[in-house]
């Protein structure tokens, strides 16, 4: 498979039947994608409807398409960010402590895409492998995430003290 592959939705949306046809199949469509996404999360109807109903919004198709088609520079972005954005693409490293968490089973971006993440961080940095976890943690490893938080809060929290 090519590495490229994971990402046909994303193409999808920079088109006009893409468009189309997240508005035609809102539901069906999120559904394929977080199979895709997170193959080993074994989630029922109620938990994907609890978030579907997000998905009955006005604003769902032109939001998703926006962010999309401004990822590949398709779509403007919003000018009240422009200096932030350009303080970005400098690329600063990042000073705060950090935990990344990968999940092994991720359809989109598998554990070796952020395996070299370390170097955008000057700052505490820690990268953690989570086995059978697609790309969904906080829906199918809530607590893995919660006690994540946590050690940050903890750890900002003492260097602020220190």
């Amino acid at each position: 498979m090519d590495s490229w592959t994971p990402f046909w939705y994303q193409y999808y949306f920079n088109t006009e039947r893409g468009r189309a046809g997240l508005a035609a199949n809102r539901r069906e469509f999120c559904k394929l994608l977080w199979r895709l996404w997170s193959p080993n999360w074994a989630f029922d109807d109620a938990t994907f409807e609890r978030s579907a109903a997000s998905f009955d919004n006005a604003d769902f198709v032109d939001v998703t398409i926006h962010s999309y088609r401004h990822r590949f520079r398709n779509a403007p972005g919003d000018p009240s960010f422009e200096g932030i954005e350009e303080r970005l693409a400098a690329r600063p490293k990042i000073a705060i402590p950090t935990i990344a968490l990968h999940g092994e089973a991720n359809g989109v971006g598998p554990p070796e895409t952020s395996a070299d993440h370390a170097r955008f961080f000057s700052g505490p940095y820690e990268r953690r492998l989570i086995p059978r976890v697609g790309h969904n943690l906080p829906h199918e490893v809530p607590d893995v995430v919660a006690e994540a938080t946590l050690e940050l809060m903890a750890a900002t929290k003492s260097s602020r003290e220190g």
